[in-house]
């Protein structure tokens, strides 16, 4: 089976094409939010690069967010497009969630952590269990600060990742039993989409188009302007 991922929910474009579970092509365009632009070509790119036409995808999985609205929203709206044109159904896979599932072979608690704007951050806990992670919170948006007070409150030993952990370097460097993952894992890993996309597929956990969702969590920040305006 073939499967084209997408993830949109940061800054960065990430576009991967799988065949049968492996990574057969991948591209990421980062620095920038010109993601109606990008992310077109960088599909015509991938598959012409690969030699998976468009009509040989069995399904299309997306990143669901949290992340920022209007990345979030044009990769979302790409997928349920592209499937419900080509007939096929889309997985559906939060953000954070690839953030964490690269990391599954640490020992630590995993908690992802993406850069939310206005001094907040999207971030998640999980548990490293045999072949991925099992998260054990749900999904938040809250202040850096606070982030760091529920964590050192656990008194764990923790993996960071995600941009949101490079952004507020400072805060989170107050952790006494913390580690920073690289700037490889700093965005959702459309790699890791393609994994868990593809045995999803194959267990039936996938909609339909016109049902796939964006995870928000919070107003875009245009909303959150005009009613400050507006008050």
């Amino acid at each position: 089976m073939h499967v084209l991922a997408i993830d949109t929910s940061t800054a960065t474009v990430d576009v991967a094409i799988g065949s049968d579970g492996s990574v057969v092509g991948e591209v990421k365009l980062a620095g920038g939010q010109r993601h109606a632009e990008q992310l077109a070509p960088a599909i015509e790119y991938l598959g012409r690069e690969t030699g998976v036409a468009l009509t040989q995808l069995s399904t299309i999985a997306v990143g669901l967010g949290p992340g920022l609205f209007t990345g979030l929203r044009v990769g979302v709206t790409t997928a349920k497009v592209m499937a419900q044109a080509l007939r096929v159904p889309v997985v559906g896979v939060p953000s954070l969630d690839l953030v964490a599932y690269p990391l599954r072979h640490t020992t630590r608690l995993i908690v992802p952590v993406l850069d939310a704007r206005r001094r907040e951050v999207f971030h998640a806990r999980y548990r490293p269990v045999p072949g991925g992670v099992q998260r054990e919170s749900d999904y938040a948006v809250d202040g850096p600060d606070d982030v760091v007070a529920e964590l050192a409150a656990g008194g764990e030993e923790i993996l960071l990742a995600g941009e949101g952990a490079h952004r507020y370097a400072k805060e989170f460097d107050e952790l006494e039993r913390a580690e920073r993952a690289g700037l490889e894992f700093a965005t959702p890993s459309a790699a890791a989409l393609v994994d868990l996309a593809t045995v999803r597929f194959e267990r039936e956990e996938f909609v339909p188009p016109a049902e796939i969702e964006p995870l928000y969590l919070r107003r875009s920040d245009a909303e959150i302007e005009w009613e400050r305006r507006a008050g």
